[in-house]
C-alpha cells in the first residue's frame, strides 16, 4: 500500500530548532527542506511544491515581536494561496497568534511544542492540502476537457443514442448512477462525462477499481485509516471518500465489493458517515457515487452475494452501454481515434489504414470491446512498416483461425485468447471466469489490464 510521505517546509533562526523538527518529522517520513531566513523560505516555495510550511515568528531582524514572521506570511500567501501555514514562536501571545491566524495561519506552536500535538497538526494540514491540491489539478484538467467539448465520446451508432440523451438528462442531477456492459465498453467514458456536465465538476472525480482491491485494503482505501490502525499503518491515511468529498466517487467493478464490507458501504450511501479504520471519531462526507459493473447485479443479490438494499441505493439511474459488436458505426471513427492518440505518444508518421485493415476491423467481434480496440491500435503503430497501418499489423484472429493454428501463437496470444473464451462462456463474470481458470479475481483482472481486454 502506498503510504502518503508529506513534504514540509520548516524555517528557523536557529539551527538546534531545525535539527530537532527535522529528526522528529523524518522518524515520521515526512519529506523535509528547511530554511533559516525568510528570502530562504520565499526561494524554496517559489522553487518547490509543498504540503505545509512550519515557520517562527521570530528572525534575527527582530526576535520578539514576531512582525518579521507575520510578514512574511503575508510574501508566502501570495506565492501560493494553498499552502497551509503552521506558526511557531518561543515568544508566543494572544495578540501575535490571533494576528497570524487572521493572515491565514492553519494553527499556531508555542515553543516548546508538545511532539504528539504537532506532529497531529501538521498531519492533518498536510492532508487537508493535498486533498485540495488534487482537486484543483482534477478541476483543471475538467476545464481542459470541457473546452474539448468534454471527453472523448464516439457515439455516431444508433444503439449508443439513448446513451447520450441519458447522460444528458441526468448529469446534472446528484443522483446516484449504475452504469452496465460488457468489460470494455467505455464505462469510464460515460463516467467522466456525467461528472463534467454536472454542477459538481469542479470538485474531484476520484475513480477506485473495486476489481483490483483485497479484501485486506478495501476499508482503508476506500474510508482511510488512522497511525496504528494496523502493522503497517505508520501513518494516518485518507480515504477515497473523503478525497472525493464534494465531487464524485466512481467505483468501477462495484460487484466485487466484499460481502463483509457492504453494510459499511450502504451506511456512507445513506447517511454520509463512516469512520477510518482503526479510529472512532464519525466523519460526514458529501459524494455523489456513480458506479459501474459488468455483472448482472440482480443475479448476485438472488445468489446472496450482493445486498439488495445496497443494489436499490446505487441504481437510482441505470446507463447500460452496448457491446462493440452491437455499434460496428463506431468502429472505424474510435479507430481512427485511436491512432491519432498513438501517433502522437509514439511521434510516428502514418497516412491511416488500408481498405483491407479497415475491413478486418469491421468484420471483427472485439470480444474485449472498445478497450480491445485501443489496444489492437495502439500495437499495430507499434508493428507497422509502411506508410499504412495493414490488416496484418492489426493481430486480428477468428475464434476458427486462432484455434487451428494455436501452436504458431506466443504464450501471451495464448493465455489471452483462454480469457477471451472464458469470459464468453461465464457471459462476462469475471468473478466466475477467474475461479474457471484457477486466477485470484484481482490476478484476472490485471491480465485484463495487460491484454486490453
Amino acid at each position: 500500500m502506498n503510504q502518503f510521505s508529506p513534504k514540509i517546509l520548516i524555517a528557523d533562526d536557529q539551527r538546534d530548532v531545525l535539527e530537532a523538527l527535522r529528526l522528529l518529522l523524518k522518524a515520521e517520513g515526512w519529506k523535509i527542506e528547511d530554511a533559516t531566513s525568510p528570502a530562504r523560505v520565499l526561494s524554496l516555495i517559489a522553487e518547490q511544491e509543498f504540503d505545509v510550511a512550519l515557520i517562527d515568528l521570530n528572525y534575527a531582524r527582530d526576535t520578539t515581536s514576531g512582525k518579521e514572521g507575520l510578514e512574511l506570511m503575508t510574501k508566502i500567501t501570495e506565492l501560493d494561496s494553498s499552502l497551509p501555514i503552521v506558526v511557531m514562536t518561543a515568544w508566543g501571545s494572544v495578540d501575535v497568534a490571533v494576528e497570524a491566524m487572521r493572515r491565514g495561519a492553519r494553527d499556531f506552536i508555542q515553543k516548546p511544542w508538545e511532539n504528539a500535538r504537532l506532529l497531529s497538526i501538521l498531519r492533518t494540514q498536510a492532508e487537508l492540502s493535498r486533498a485540495l491540491r488534487q482537486g484543483q489539478r482534477l478541476a483543471a484538467e475538467n476545464e481542459m476537457l470541457r473546452a474539448e467539448r468534454g471527453p472523448t465520446m464516439i457515439a455516431e451508432a444508433p444503439a449508443m443514442q439513448p446513451v447520450i440523451e441519458m447522460i444528458a438528462r441526468v448529469a446534472p442531477s446528484d443522483a446516484n448512477v449504475l452504469i452496465t456492459g460488457e468489460n470494455g465498453t467505455g464505462k469510464g467514458v460515460v463516467a467522466r462525462a456525467l461528472h463534467i456536465a454536472s454542477n459538481r465538476a469542479h470538485k474531484p472525480l476520484v475513480t477506485v477499481n473495486i476489481g483490483g482491491l483485497s479484501e485486506g485494503v478495501f476499508e482503508s482505501e476506500l474510508f482511510g485509516h488512522v497511525k496504528g490502525a494496523f502493522t503497517d499503518a505508520k501513518t494516518d491515511r485518507v480515504g477515497r471518500f473523503e478525497l472525493a468529498d464534494g465531487g464524485t466517487l466512481f467505483l468501477d467493478e462495484i460487484a466485487n465489493v466484499p460481502i463483509s464490507q457492504q453494510p459499511k458501504m450502504l451506511r456512507v450511501l445513506e447517511t454520509g458517515e463512516f469512520e477510518r479504520v482503526g479510529s472512532s471519531k464519525t466523519r460526514k462526507v458529501n459524494a455523489r457515487i456513480i458506479s459501474a459493473t459488468n455483472a448482472e447485479l440482480k443475479k448476485e443479490v438472488d445468489a446472496g452475494h450482493f445486498r439488495r438494499d445496497l443494489l436499490f441505493r446505487l441504481n437510482t439511474i441505470e446507463i447500460h452501454l452496448p457491446p462493440l459488436r452491437e455499434r460496428r458505426e463506431d468502429i472505424a471513427p474510435l479507430a481512427q481515434h485511436f491512432l491519432w492518440q498513438q501517433l502522437q505518444r509514439y511521434r510516428k508518421n502514418l497516412d491511416g489504414f488500408d481498405v483491407a485493415a479497415t475491413q478486418a476491423m469491421l468484420k471483427y467481434d472485439w470480444p474485449g470491446n472498445v478497450r480491445e480496440l485501443e489496444h489492437t491500435i495502439e500495437r499495430a503503430v507499434l508493428m507497422a512498416t509502411g506508410p499504412a497501418i495493414r490488416a496484418a499489423d492489426l493481430g486480428l484472429r477468428t475464434a476458427s483461425e486462432s484455434s487451428s493454428s494455436i501452436e504458431e501463437l506466443s504464450l501471451e496470444e495464448v493465455e489471452a485468447l483462454l480469457i477471451k473464451k472464458s469470459l464468453a462462456r461465464c457471459d462476462g463474470n469475471v468473478s466466475r471466469a477467474a475461479e474457471s481458470l484457477g486466477l485470484s479475481r484481482s490476478a484476472l483482472y490485471r491480465r485484463l489490464e495487460k491484454y486490453g481486454l
